[in-house]
């Protein structure tokens, strides 16, 4: 049981830091109790982002960052550089819909990419939809496209300002005209159509205006849309008013034969549902894959049969056949089985499957036919990335897309009958990628697991410990971090610095385990990771405490909050973006209760304790002298919501003392990073960069 308890308010003076004059920040005696803990919380004002006094201290906060930002010499001519290097077109791999390919492209600093069609691959392309046009400040983004089989209908999702929530709206393909057809208040899913006459689709109930960007989402339900008709007429396909926190994804399979429902309570572990569409008599979904202490999904169906990835008595998964009309787990058999390298999806083409492993952190791509006979390795230019492999069952050829730290993004067009990769489209770049190298390092972390890094620098680089050093890191969810192409990670790197990611506990690089190993009551090994990765590249004499910088978003935004409160002598600058760093209360908005299954919650004793050893906001202590930090947020971010960061903010700026400054960067109109405009991208990496560089002690080269 937890109480709160109240106490008149305080506020905290204005003080100086090197010349720095923070903005007064109330404190409040807010005190909450924890299973016999009690818990001050006195910036808990600040969750209200909708109050005068929130608003005006993001005005305060951004009005002091600013000054500083524009006090370093030369932020415009890193911001001018970027600008240049960003300007080059930027292509995503062809996929073909009835008698059109479709492809995205950027012509380089274009806010949005514009999706173009051509019915002849050398033929000249025409636009099909162009967010650009969508709104004046390039905020509005396409989050999900779907068409018809044959083509002539496209339904497609909008999303402003970075929210996650969207708008779907539904386009005659021949003639490029919108429908009246509109769907409002949908999250984390597109459109899964019937035919030509419908689609499935997931959404909330309408939410409250004030907060809709912050209070907790429930009931999710999965609706059937006649074309046609009003939102409102939309037939219930699926809900469960038993369980108000639990998500529903709706898809079909290639033949439109069954209709897969897929279940989860949060970010890990999922329940499967289908419902036989050629079966009169299945009017309600019967279950094919019990929930929620694996994970699983339908890749497709083989007649009767439906092929699914599941981690069950697989930590790195395989591929099973299952019967829905016997389910049970005793008659699954095994079509591709489980390999040493974790299998991270599996896509269909031509009537083949591409199962897409990794082998330490870089991709190697398996195909197969659909009784999981091999047929070959699909070679790959290098340890980097690729990916998507799948298209239609009819299909003869598709596109897939590779590239690595020092190799810009390459698309191949792939024969499936021959085996055969033939480069379709290369990058071109005004930057000499060739200067570019990567290596591979592993090390030992604290416990004495070996945990892969990846650092890519300049020809010529001298070990002499005086390099300075970005340390990158995301460690949980499952969430592998594979080799990319970067053109903002490529300044830095040009600019004399060395670029590290690290393959940290938590992800999915070895499967189901390496996951289990940082999450839940095992987080801290990915902070002993991170921590471990710093000491690894000072040792080796890459570099020193003095020129390292650390930086991460989301769960990797918490995993940089935590390590610099928990060793802030070890680094120089942190770069916390977008962070989950008040380990308590993340729960209680929009769709963090969704990250209990990966974090625990501190509405359960048995987690309470943990969380609170670690929470970044929780453990800053007066009079420590932390990093320089440049903590950033967007005030449209309704997946973690900025009360993390303005929370985190205040408190440091009270506790901290030394010369290092500690600012908070708040975007406007921005929310979590998905489809931010091309302009605010390159604006935030210009000051990540400027504050990174000036307080390493670096300067700009020309």
């Amino acid at each position: 049981m937890k109480k709160l308890f109240y106490f008149p308010f305080v506020l905290l003076t204005m003080k100086t830091m090197a010349q720095l004059q923070y903005p007064v920040t109330q404190r409040e005696g807010v005190t909450e109790d924890y299973f016999g803990t009690r818990v001050a919380d006195p910036y808990r004002w600040l969750e209200d982002d909708n109050s005068a006094v929130t608003k005006a201290w993001v005005k305060a906060q951004n009005k002091v960052t600013d000054a500083y930002l524009s006090g370093i010499p030369y932020r415009e001519k890193i911001k001018q550089r970027l600008e240049s290097l960003w300007n080059y077109p930027k292509f995503g791999a062809p996929f073909k819909k009835g008698d059109y390919y479709y492809f995205y492209k950027n012509d380089g600093l274009q806010n949005q990419a514009v999706l173009y069609r051509t019915k002849d691959l050398n033929g000249s392309p025409e636009v099909f939809i162009d967010p650009n046009t969508l709104s004046s400040e390039g905020i509005a983004a396409l989050s999900s496209l779907s068409f018809t089989k044959d083509g002539k209908l496209c339904a497609y999702s909008v999303s402003k300002a970075g929210s996650d929530w969207s708008e779907i709206f539904v386009m005659n393909a021949a003639t490029k005209t919108l429908l009246a057809d509109k769907i409002n208040w949908t999250k984390f899913g597109g459109v899964a159509w019937k035919g030509n006459e419908g689609f499935y689709y997931s959404a909330y109930d309408e939410p409250d205006e004030k907060s809709k960007l912050s209070k907790k989402n429930e009931f999710q339900k999965v609706f059937y849309h006649r074309l046609g008709t009003s939102q409102k007429e939309d037939e219930i396909v699926y809900q469960d008013k038993m369980h108000p926190l639990r998500y529903f994804g709706i898809g079909l399979t290639e033949d439109q034969r069954f209709l897969i429902l897929n279940v989860t309570e949060g970010t890990s572990g999922s329940e499967l549902w289908y419902r036989d569409l050629t079966n009169a008599a299945q009017k309600d979904f019967a279950l094919l894959v019990k929930g929620f202490d694996t994970e699983s999904s339908v890749i497709e169906n083989k007649g009767d049969l439906l092929l699914v990835n599941t981690n069950y008595q697989a930590p790195n998964y395989r591929v099973v056949a299952i019967d829905p009309k016997q389910p049970a787990r005793e008659n699954w058999k095994t079509v591709i089985p489980e390999q040493k390298e974790a299998l991270q999806d599996v896509g269909t083409a031509g009537d083949n499957l591409f199962a897409s492993y990794l082998k330490d952190a870089s991709s190697k791509i398996i195909q197969y036919d659909f009784s999981g006979r091999k047929i070959r390795n699909i070679a790959l230019p290098g340890i980097g990335t690729a990916a998507g492999f799948g298209a239609d069952k009819e299909d003869k050829t598709f596109f897939y897309t590779y590239s690595s730290f020092a190799v810009p993004p390459t698309i191949y067009q792939y024969d499936i009958a021959s085996g055969t990769s033939a480069i379709y489209r290369k990058t071109a770049l005004q930057l000499k990628t060739e200067d570019l190298v990567t290596e591979q390092v592993f090390f030992r972390s604290k416990d004495g697991a070996r945990v892969p890094m990846f650092l890519t620098y300049k020809k010529g680089l001298k070990k002499d410990g005086n390099n300075p050093v970005l340390l990158y890191g995301y460690g949980g969810f499952n969430i592998p971090m594979t080799p990319g192409f970067s053109v903002s990670n490529a300044f830095f790197v040009e600019q004399g610095g060395i670029y590290a990611v690290v393959n940290l506990r938590g992800g999915s690089e070895y499967g189901e385990a390496w996951h289990k190993a940082g999450m839940l009551l095992n987080k801290q090994n990915v902070f002993n990771d991170f921590i471990a990765a710093a000491e690894y590249l000072i040792a080796e004499k890459y570099t020193n405490k003095g020129k390292t910088a650390i930086r991460g978003g989301s769960n990797g935004g918490l995993l940089v909050g935590a390590v610099m409160t928990q060793r802030p002598d070890l680094f120089k600058v942190a770069i916390p973006q977008v962070g989950v760093l008040d380990m308590l209360r993340f729960q209680k908005f929009t769709v963090g209760w969704g990250w209990t299954v990966e974090y625990g919650s501190a509405d359960s004793a048995a987690y309470f304790s943990y969380l609170y050893g670690y929470s970044p906001y929780h453990n800053l202590k007066k009079g420590v002298s932390y990093p320089a930090t440049l903590i950033t947020t967007g005030d449209h971010d309704d997946r973690v919501v900025p009360a993390h960061s303005f929370k985190f903010a205040a408190r440091l700026q009270e506790y901290h003392q030394g010369p290092n400054p500690v600012l908070i960067r708040i975007e406007t109109n921005a929310g979590h990073g998905a489809g931010k405009p091309t302009s605010k991208v390159i604006e935030e990496a210009a000051d990540i960069w400027a504050f990174t560089m000036y307080n390493l002690g670096m300067k700009f080269k020309e």
